[in-house]
């Protein structure tokens, strides 16, 4: 490769995103690929204080207030991690992005064209991905016990709505996400391969 691929894995939660990120990247590095995991929030200050701070609270507080700290997050870990890997050509895969950002604080009633224009100094990915997994399926999956204060049912549904959209507006590729992980996993891997292979 002459240069490196940002590739970002979008989805409600529980959909299975880590782990097919995880399997995204091991299976490229079979291939030979210089694939590397990462995670939004990041594993910066930043993206540790929202874990601990914003996502375990019991009631959501101010979504204006969230999504800059995401922003902060999100630039700081292009910054970090994401553009210096880029450059070292390896092929960058995040459990999460930007499109998180569009679809939980836009559900939340936020401008998305302010929203974009908060992230517009983080990197933008080659390949973004959406599992689709119906509503119901995964309100099965989710223990009420661990649910952050993204997840309440009614929060979802709104989410939902907003990532169809911007499937629909090409800014996401969907993947059918209900379906045995294995058969999930190459789908992902074959449409990334089909990317990459683009490239050369």
């Amino acid at each position: 490769m002459r240069e490196g691929f940002f590739i970002c894995l979008e989805g409600l939660d529980k959909s299975g995103k880590t782990t097919q990120a995880h399997l995204l990247v091991r299976s490229l590095r079979l291939r030979g690929f210089n694939a590397v995991y990462t995670t939004e929030p990041s594993r910066g200050e930043i993206g540790r204080f929202i874990r601990r701070h914003i996502l375990q609270r019991e009631r959501r507080g101010s979504v204006a207030v969230e999504a800059l700290l995401f922003a902060a997050d999100r630039i700081d870990h292009g910054e970090r991690e994401i553009k210096p890997m880029l450059r070292e050509r390896k092929i960058v895969v995040s459990d999460r992005y930007l499109y998180s950002s569009l679809a939980y604080q836009g559900a939340a009633g936020l401008d998305i064209g302010w929203i974009m224009e908060i992230n517009k100094m983080a990197p933008v990915p080659d390949l973004a991905i959406y599992l689709d997994v119906p509503l119901h399926i995964l309100s099965k999956r989710r223990a009420r016990r661990d649910r952050s204060v993204m997840e309440w049912p009614q929060i979802q549904q709104r989410v939902h709505k907003v990532y169809m959209k911007l499937v629909q507006e090409g800014k996401l590729i969907p993947i059918n996400g209900n379906r045995p992980i294995e058969e999930v996993s190459i789908d992902i891997l074959n449409l990334v391969l089909q990317k990459l292979g683009a490239l050369k």
